[in-house]
């Protein structure tokens, strides 16, 4: 019969969580689209939402999003920053689906994740109607 150390366990243990896989963290965000958040505001009636999720060990960023009661078809979808809400930025990823729902993936460089992090990303959706967006919702942490 074997018998270790109380040193000799502690090695072990700390050897065996150094070498254990480590978890990616995955971050839960959300947008809640409509036309009031737009700079400057639309009239239209459409409203949306964005589950979005961030992967740090990947570096993935996934999306579904939701939305009913535009003017006409979206035309063009992205997410923008980096910009605090009432202010505009330019896209950062084209948002390749246009129907709802939306569903796509993106890898993010460090400084895309954090400006996203800070809460300094939108969706924006627009159409014919509104091509500078009809809907818009600032991306924030936490889930529908």
């Amino acid at each position: 019969m074997l018998k270790f150390s109380l040193a000799a366990t502690s090695v072990l243990a700390v050897a065996m969580l150094a070498t254990a896989p480590a978890f990616a963290e995955e971050t839960k965000f959300m947008a809640m689209l409509s036309a009031a958040e737009e700079v400057p505001p639309t009239t239209s009636g459409g409203t949306g939402t964005a589950n979005i999720t961030w992967n740090s060990e990947t570096k993935e960023l996934s999306w579904t999003i939701d939305f009913a009661g535009l003017s006409g078809p979206v035309v063009a979808a992205h997410f923008h920053g980096p910009a605090d809400p009432g202010a505009n930025a330019g896209p950062v990823i084209t948002i390749e689906d246009l129907e709802s729902p939306s569903e796509g993936k993106a890898t993010l460089t460090d400084e895309q994740a954090a400006d996203l992090a800070a809460g300094k990303w939108y969706v924006n959706l627009h159409t014919e109607a509104s091509p500078d967006g009809e809907i818009r919702g600032q991306v924030i942490e936490g889930s529908m």
